[in-house]
């Protein structure tokens, strides 16, 4: 047998275990129903206010670690649920009364109008320093 009669029948037999592995899609009526759709992607930043923006409904975020920061714009819909924790106790609070300097937390996601936040949970402040007294 000459070389181009053994090279066609290696590559017939070698495609058989290849072929073998391809896996095909069942039916669509015997497949198993879909879960229901999965929640929308999301993040979370924990950081300090740098900016509230009560038209826009905006908060800006700064975030990181030494000199690597970040600031994190996020979409604040009126229905999105925002909490202080003080003393433990998660009291509900409104956009306009976070101020620069506050630590949140908050979840977001990723739309096409940008990050858009999902819960917002002021964890603490800042400290602005000691004031000197004349």
């Amino acid at each position: 047998m000459s070389f181009a009669p053994r090279l066609s029948l290696l590559c017939l037999f070698a495609s058989f275990p290849l072929a073998g592995q391809q896996r095909t899609a069942p039916p669509a009526a015997s497949r198993p129903a879909a879960p229901a759709a999965p929640a929308a992607p999301h993040d979370s930043v924990r950081g300090a206010v740098s900016a509230v923006d009560l038209r826009a409904r905006t908060l800006d975020i700064t975030t990181g670690v030494g000199f690597a920061l970040r600031i994190v714009r996020l979409q604040v819909p009126a229905d999105v649920p925002i909490t202080d924790r003080e003393d433990g106790q998660r009291e509900p609070m409104r956009l306009a009364e976070l101020k620069p300097g506050d630590i949140v937390r908050a979840t977001f996601g990723g739309r096409q109008a940008g990050l858009v936040a999902y819960v917002i949970e002021r964890v603490g402040r800042m400290d602005r320093g000691v004031e000197s007294t004349p």
